[in-house]
């Protein structure tokens, strides 16, 4: 679980994204660091258990910085509103599919994949499910994945509009071919953040989405 004082520091930042409000709360950003930290490690430590390529990870090489990257965005307030950790087999910035938790008041939300692949790594990714897309097809239609996510996510930024070349319009894959990302992703209240059973929920939800973890990893490694 996570402390509710995280959560209310997450709220405050909402409203006062600037330095010098940051600056004074730092004990409070360092306190709800570590706990989300703590979180982290314990979800780290169990769901290992069923997928041991994750169990080298530590938290703190999951966790994202709260500082933005204003360099190009219209959007200049300094720091993240939320708290994210990507936990994978070669570290957050590496090329391998993964779980993603996302701490956000109001905008929670669990669940992994392999998001925006460099061309290298999608185009392996879009030739196994061509190879295979009976077995693909099988754990994104599986009786645990769809319970927890329902499907990958369709969202537009993540589908292209057309096959993508080396492909024809009428493969049976063509609809995966198309994506971009090959995400899923589950709500959580924030009652459910302060909740004792959040770890249990969390990996719970990626033990349903590991099937899908797994098949695009085979096609990276």
């Amino acid at each position: 679980m996570l402390q509710s004082s995280t959560l209310k520091f997450l709220k405050d930042l909402k409203k006062n994204n600037n330095k010098p409000w940051f600056d004074t709360h730092r004990k409070e950003y360092d306190a709800a660091k570590i706990d989300f930290a703590t979180f982290i490690q314990a979800v780290i430590d169990k769901h290992s258990k069923s997928d041991p390529t994750i169990k080298s990870i530590v938290a703190k090489d999951c966790m994202f910085r709260i500082n933005r990257d204003v360099r190009f965005s219209k959007d200049k307030s300094p720091y993240k509103t939320n708290m994210g950790a990507y936990i994978n087999r070669g570290g957050k910035k590496s090329v391998f599919a993964g779980y993603y938790f996302h701490c956000e008041p109001g905008q929670c939300f669990v669940g992994g994949g392999l998001w925006m692949p460099m061309p290298p790594e999608l185009s392996k990714v879009r030739q196994e499910i061509d190879y295979n897309l009976d077995a693909f097809k099988k754990i994104i239609s599986s009786k645990k994945f769809k319970t927890v996510y329902h499907d990958l996510s369709h969202d537009k930024e993540y589908v292209l509009s057309r096959v993508p070349k080396g492909y024809e319009p009428t493969n049976p894959a063509a609809a995966y071919l198309k994506m971009k990302s090959f995400v899923a992703m589950t709500s959580l209240k924030d009652t459910d953040l302060t909740s004792k059973d959040l770890v249990k929920k969390t990996t719970t939800a990626f033990e349903a989405l590991r099937p899908l973890i797994d098949f695009i990893n085979q096609s990276l490694s």
